[in-house]
């Protein structure tokens, strides 16, 4: 884990970034990863450069535990964590899969608690009996907090200390149903740290939309480590996003992680195929629509500077070059250079002329044209001018 936090605002800080696409991510409703996918999407991750994967939850089953066993015998270059509730035969089963690494999960809200029908006298306990018998069968413990985005400041500045004096090596405030924002994150950053400088986790999911901001203002505000997962995949609405986390820390300093942003795309590809759920379009950093572009203001810029209307390049997570797209909103720059592309110059004058037929065409179909499209509206134009 990465040391706790300085007081250097300027210190370059080194996050610890957790992939939780193969335990939370499968747990997202009709999700079901084979073992090869499994072992593929660990192998890609480590590629990527993530620090930890959360590779399952072994008291699911006998397969479960099979297939954490086999992609702990790869010996990737990466800490491979076993997830775990807050019982002993959960721990053990956890044990038998070579995993260096456990995660114990309590209750960490009075609804939680009431769940259970506990008290938190149970999870003090609990903490001090579980993490003591698990520090010996693994060589990093970690526990977390269930609902603790639910759960009162006090409350949590005691399951810290309690974790901190149990002997786990890093706490987990879990935004269990995605109700936290930026300002929310970062008061608890400041009150978990008022009491304890044990490194901690946050894990957000994204209810509300916010869970890679999230995250990236937990990093900021002084957690040691987030989990994410790959193209945000998980229960509801799913997790903070690795490939927008990535390119998040990649952009706007201050951070500095081993994450080869290049392989994002790949690996985005991947994970959906393998969910069977189709990454959207307009899916931030890895949709297709993210380096599309159809107004005409935008492409004449784009032509002179890709990065006036991206703030990126696609090279960065692996895509191809943007795509001007030709439509209702385009602009003569935009047709000039499909042509030109295809070793056919014509005047700005008629592509004037064709922009307006091309716009007229996009308002009956309502939607952009094909460059075969295109093509044929300029061929009829030519023929009507002949």
């Amino acid at each position: 884990m990465p040391a706790p936090t300085t007081a250097n605002p300027k210190a370059i800080r080194k996050p610890w970034i957790i992939d939780t696409t193969l335990r939370d991510g499968e747990q997202a409703p009709g999700v079901v990863f084979n073992p090869h996918e499994k072992k593929r999407i660990a192998v890609l991750l480590s590629e990527t450069g993530i620090d930890e994967i959360e590779v399952g939850y072994p008291a699911i089953s006998a397969a479960e535990r099979e297939v954490i066993r086999e992609i702990a015998s790869m010996n990737l270059p990466v800490r491979l964590t076993a997830w775990a509730r807050a019982n002993m035969g959960d721990i053990e089963l956890a044990a038998s899969c070579g995993t260096g690494a456990l995660h114990i999960s309590f209750p960490a809200s009075r609804l939680y608690l009431e769940l259970m029908k506990r008290e938190y006298e149970w999870v003090q306990e609990q903490l001090h009996t579980l993490v003591s018998k698990a520090r010996k069968l693994f060589d990093f413990v970690s526990v977390g907090g269930q609902d603790a985005t639910r759960s009162d400041i006090d409350f949590l500045q005691r399951f810290i200390l309690d974790a901190e004096a149990a002997g786990a090596e890093r706490l987990r405030i879990a935004d269990t149903v995605g109700i936290a924002t930026p300002g929310s994150v970062t008061a608890l950053a400041k009150g978990l740290r008022n009491v304890s400088l044990l490194p901690i986790e946050f894990h957000a999911h994204n209810d509300l939309g916010m869970a890679t901001a999230n995250a990236f203002t937990a990093l900021e505000a002084g957690f040691d480590a987030v989990s994410v997962s790959v193209t945000g995949l998980g229960e509801r609405a799913g997790n903070a996003a690795l490939e927008e986390l990535a390119m998040a820390i990649e952009l706007c300093g201050g951070f500095e992680t081993h994450l080869d942003t290049t392989r994002l795309s790949r690996l985005c590809d991947m994970v959906a195929s393998a969910a069977c759920r189709v990454i959207q379009d307009q899916k931030p950093v890895v949709g297709r629509a993210a380096f599309q572009h159809e107004s005409g203001i935008h492409c004449a810029a784009l032509l002179q500077d890709p990065l006036s209307y991206q703030p990126f390049l696609p090279a960065m997570v692996g895509r191809n070059d943007f795509e001007m797209v030709i439509g209702k909103h385009s602009g003569t720059a935009a047709i000039v250079e499909h042509f030109r592309k295809k070793g056919v110059p014509i005047r700005r004058d008629e592509a004037r002329e064709l922009l307006e037929l091309i716009r007229s065409h996009a308002d009956r179909l309502k939607r952009a044209l094909r460059p075969d499209e295109i093509d044929s509206i300029r061929k009829q134009h030519s023929v009507k001018l002949a």
